[in-house]
């Protein structure tokens, strides 16, 4: 069985809908980049990307609903998921792959909607100003994800902030250790540290599998991107429309990077903090992400986005 099979369940909304086309996106330095589209041809293009240890089968839910009127792009990142491990982990390298995914799956001046999750998010930020990104790219979703000081603000670790904590947290995030079988534990383990208090077991089963088929190899290779994380710069060059979600109840990427994010967008739309939600937003409420990104699309793809007026990014709670 596949790692991407491995790390998917079998039936139900998270299991992954079979793509209509597979392709190889080829990066900057070479590396092959699996590649998945779903949807109709000439359909509005929206471009899905994943997080730390996860993979395509993360994106199951909103694939499933956005199918039918959109053409959506899911991509495995560098060692994750279909995706060959490569000897560049970094957040150009992160960069790099997602200009790769956007010119081998969209025609010339051909625009998308971009979502990323966690290090997805991380990957539009870091690719702000990329040529592609200013060609491809009309509006951003920025899901539970940060752009600095990850390991200093995670709240894994339940004690004070400061040094004890955030050399625990850099130790545990760090960790080579394999995480073994998907058993009762390690769902509440990965429930505790990702997932808020009241997602359901489904969720949570759905969530394990995926993560625990990422090689520990490239779990702990990637978590010293994240540690050294800082894309805050970037975050000003990010000139396009862009909406930010965060869960109420992250510990990973709790909701001050998502405020610090919205205040440092050029062009944010708006800032919603999901009341009980935790780091897995679109697989804990996928029905909020899946609208999010219509919304983007009927708006920037659909119609003519010229003449639309910015507005201050509002904080809700939902």
């Amino acid at each position: 069985m596949s790692r991407a099979g491995a790390g998917a369940v079998r039936r139900g909304v998270y299991a992954p809908p079979a793509p209509d086309r597979v392709l190889t996106a080829h990066s900057a330095d070479g590396t092959p980049l699996h590649v998945e589209v779903h949807g109709p041809d000439g359909a509005p293009a929206v471009v899905l990307a994943h997080g730390w240890t996860c993979s395509t089968a993360f994106w199951a839910a909103q694939i499933r609903e956005l199918a039918g009127q959109c053409r959506v792009i899911a991509y495995d990142q560098r060692g994750h998921g279909r995706t060959a491990a490569a000897d560049v982990c970094s957040t150009e390298a992160l960069a790099d792959d997602l200009e790769a995914v956007l010119r081998a799956t969209l025609a010339p001046g051909e625009r998308a909607v971009l979502a990323g999750h966690s290090m997805g998010g991380m990957t539009l930020m870091a690719a702000a100003g990329r040529p592609a990104l200013r060609e491809h790219a009309a509006a951003v979703l920025l899901c539970s994800t940060g752009a600095s000081r990850l390991v200093a603000e995670s709240r894994v670790v339940p004690i004070r902030a400061g040094r004890v904590r955030t050399g625990l947290t850099r130790r545990i995030l760090g960790s080579g250790a394999p995480l073994g079988p998907v058993t009762p534990l390690a769902k509440k383990v990965l429930r505790y540290a990702t997932m808020g208090p009241g997602a359901s077991p489904d969720k949570v089963e759905a969530c394990a599998r995926i993560v625990h088929a990422c090689p520990r190899r490239v779990r702990k290779a990637w978590s010293y991107v994240l540690e050294e994380l800082e894309v805050d710069a970037r975050v000003r060059e990010l000139t396009l429309p862009a909406v930010v979600v965060a869960g109420s109840a992250d510990r990973l990427t709790p909701p001050v990077h998502a405020r610090r994010i919205a205040a440092a967008l050029p062009d944010c739309r708006s800032l919603d903090v999901l009341t009980g939600v935790g780091h897995m937003t679109p697989i804990e409420a996928p029905d909020i992400i899946t609208e999010k990104i219509r919304a983007l699309v009927a708006e920037f793809l659909a119609a003519p986005a010229a003449g639309t007026n910015a507005v201050d990014a509002e904080e809700r709670a939902v």
